[in-house]
């Protein structure tokens, strides 16, 4: 379980988080879904360690994060796989090295364990012998898998995805979900994904935060999203509803 307490950041003048209290449940698909601007991208990266907040906590599983030394948030880091939403695979590198790059970090493993390593998670992902190419010799959607590989490598309790379905087409997209959910199912990992695809959040998510303005509007299961009664929440929807009446009379 993530918990977070009254997170706040701020900055110069701009309030962007005011105050988020919310907790994403055990080896289950948690959603933080909102506008542009609403803070959710922030909130992940507070989540992760990437910022800091200006007031509040976070934990993993009781052990707080936030405020911490270097070498104890490196002892929950070990824990941690993240997905950035570029994807972020390293250029110069092979799709091997990068998938590799995380064992070279934080394991003493041999140079065959890491490497064999490395080959079942990319076979996991759905890719055979891309070792030798490159980020640019991928697709959009085969980067994504590269990077869900990488971020799976070191068997990660906690597993972070930020906008995985950015850029790809509906097909790739739902493929990617499809993946996500095995992973997750597979490996009993916690997960949050940070997210405007509402057909993402349907189809695989457990749990949702939906954030507006910085604020906590929302938190509940992903079933009882669409009859909740709050008003920013609907007004959030009522785009995709619009899009599925549409498909409806197609």
């Amino acid at each position: 379980m993530i918990t977070i307490e009254n997170i706040h950041k701020t900055f110069g003048d701009k309030k962007v988080l005011k105050g988020i209290n919310a907790v994403f449940e055990t080896k289950k698909i948690n959603c933080i879904i909102g506008k542009s601007g609403s803070g959710k991208t922030v909130l992940l990266k507070i989540i992760v360690g990437l910022v800091e907040p200006c007031r509040g906590k976070v934990l993993y599983d009781g052990r707080e994060f936030t405020g911490q030394k270097v070498k104890y948030k490196k002892q929950i880091r070990q824990e941690i796989g993240m997905v950035f939403q570029s994807s972020a695979l390293f250029d110069s590198m092979t799709i091997l090295e990068n998938v590799v790059f995380p064992l070279n970090m934080f394991t003493e493993m041999s140079k065959s364990e890491k490497k064999d390593r490395a080959h079942y998670c990319l076979q996991k992902v759905g890719l055979n012998n891309v070792d030798n190419l490159y980020p640019a010799d991928l697709s959009g959607g085969m980067q994504k898998r590269a990077a869900i590989a990488r971020a799976i490598v070191n068997n990660p309790k906690y597993l972070f995805l930020d906008e995985p379905n950015s850029g790809l087409d509906p097909v790739t997209a739902l493929k990617i979900d499809e993946l996500v959910k095995d992973i997750v199912s597979d490996m009993d990992v916690t997960t949050i994904i940070n997210t405007h695809d509402m057909n993402s959040v349907l189809g695989i998510g457990d749990k949702v935060v939906f954030l507006s303005n910085g604020i906590k509007e929302w938190e509940g299961d992903t079933s009882e999203i669409l009859s909740a009664d709050n008003n920013e929440l609907q007004s959030f929807l009522e785009p995709f509803f619009m899009g599925l009446k549409k498909q409806s009379h197609l």
